[in-house]
């Protein structure tokens, strides 16, 4: 009896202690799961964003392999070819990048196809260096929705400039507006009096020169006394005489590489000989002024942000050799002459800076963090007195550039760096 009588009366004070027990549980459950979740490691914890693997990291690019275009792929050889060096040396902080290049043929809807199989089935962690203005344009908005980084687009449109619309999204080089007024400027000091022809590509890059240089003439934008608009894969002989027989005397050429070297080449032909301004964009030895043949090229004047490995100015440069170090190495196959492989080569540089600064903070929104906390990054490839500089309402890294001239062998300098941010219109000074 007195067994039964216990047993009844622990019952109750049983059961009373359990639902106890069950209410500090669903108190303290929050406070337990984090606690076992800080025991996680943190590069396991951010895996999704890893691109599937906690010793690599995925990046993806889109590169015009083939089609009109296709002498820019050449910059996304040579960022695969960094990263090749990069692994060779252990990674970045122990992990491995993965560079997953795919060609568009400069073909906005096949930009789209593949940088959504880039996110979805690759996992990329961020998409890099993706060249052209189209293309780029085409895929930012559902990377913006995704939150997935579109860091450093090949492209100097100001598009990529919007921090707040689209903080995903972020440029690298000098604007293609601020360029045009730099050569706006360059004509007004030292040819005033010449009238000037512009044969420029019928799309954004082209338009935006186009458009930098009106801006920088400003009041003296009569001096453009003729102008066409070409498409990139298009014969231009014709385009080339009915600019000659406006009487201009300066020749703008805005303008894809191909293009470019027939337009010098024609100009020659006709015995017609102009003040030749070369765009950055097509301002490759390897790629427009050898094709149009060095002798007629002699006197073109570009801009330039980066070293020229064939200027003897830099021959004992160590930032060149070990760059010519690198193409022996790691591009074999590559041209020295060819601009888009040292641009290639800066950009892939300005990322493995970036991610070095992320630490084992993978995330995306840290990625993006720290592409916007660059303070006066002086990359060893870049020309002295040109700094790259971000923040949170700053996405225009290089704001620099300097002139430079053609000499029949390499590119050489016209001046000081001119700071692009600043360049303004005659009517504004």
């Amino acid at each position: 009896m007195t067994a039964g009588w216990d047993a009844g009366r622990r019952q109750p004070a049983f059961e009373a202690m359990l639902m106890q027990t069950r209410k500090k549980l669903r108190r303290w459950k929050p406070l337990i799961l984090a606690a076992l979740l800080a025991l996680v490691p943190t590069s396991a914890r951010l895996a999704p964003d890893l691109g599937g693997a906690d010793d690599e990291i995925r990046i993806g690019n889109i590169m015009p392999y083939t089609g009109p275009l296709a002498a820019f792929a050449t910059i996304g050889r040579a960022e695969g070819a960094y990263f090749d060096m990069i692994n060779a040396r252990g990674g970045i902080n122990g992990r491995k990048i993965k560079f997953i290049s795919r060609d568009d043929s400069s073909n906005p809807k096949m930009a789209v196809e593949q940088t959504s199989q880039l996110v979805e089935q690759e996992n990329v962690l961020l998409m890099f260096g993706s060249f052209g203005t189209p293309s780029n344009l085409a895929t930012r908005t559902y990377l913006n929705e995704k939150k997935v980084p579109q860091l450093f687009v090949a492209s100097g449109d100001e598009e990529w400039a919007h921090p707040k619309r689209f903080p995903w999204t972020m440029g690298w080089q000098p604007t293609f507006r601020a360029e045009g007024q730099i050569y706006a400027n360059y004509i007004q000091v030292a040819y005033p009096d010449r009238k000037i022809a512009v044969l420029w590509q019928n799309d954004q890059f082209g338009r935006d020169l186009f458009r930098g240089l009106q801006e920088g003439l400003g009041v003296t934008a009569g001096m453009i006394v003729a102008d066409i608009a070409i498409e990139a894969d298009m014969s231009i002989d014709t385009q080339v005489d009915i600019l000659k027989s406006s009487g201009a005397e300066v020749l703008v050429l805005n303008c894809a590489p191909p293009i470019s070297a027939r337009a010098i080449r024609r100009a020659v032909e006709l015995d017609w000989h102009p003040v030749l301004i070369l765009v950055n964009a097509a301002a490759s030895i390897a790629n427009t002024l050898r094709p149009a043949g060095f002798q007629n090229a002699i006197g073109v004047v570009s801009t330039s942000f980066l070293k020229d490995a064939d200027d003897a100015t830099w021959k004992e440069d160590s930032a060149i050799k070990a760059w010519l170090a690198f193409m022996d190495k790691y591009y074999p196959d590559g041209d020295k002459d060819d601009s888009y492989a040292i641009f290639g080569y800066a950009v892939a540089e300005t990322l493995f800076q970036v991610l070095s600064q992320c630490g084992n903070d993978l995330s995306r929104e840290n990625i993006m963090r720290q592409a916007a906390s660059l303070r006066n990054y002086r990359s060893p490839i870049i020309l002295p007195g040109i700094a790259i500089n971000t923040g949170p309402m700053d996405f225009r890294p290089i704001k620099q550039m300097r002139l430079v001239q053609f000499d029949g062998t390499a590119w050489q300098p016209i001046g000081d760096v001119i700071e692009s941010a600043f360049v303004s219109r005659p009517s504004e000074n």
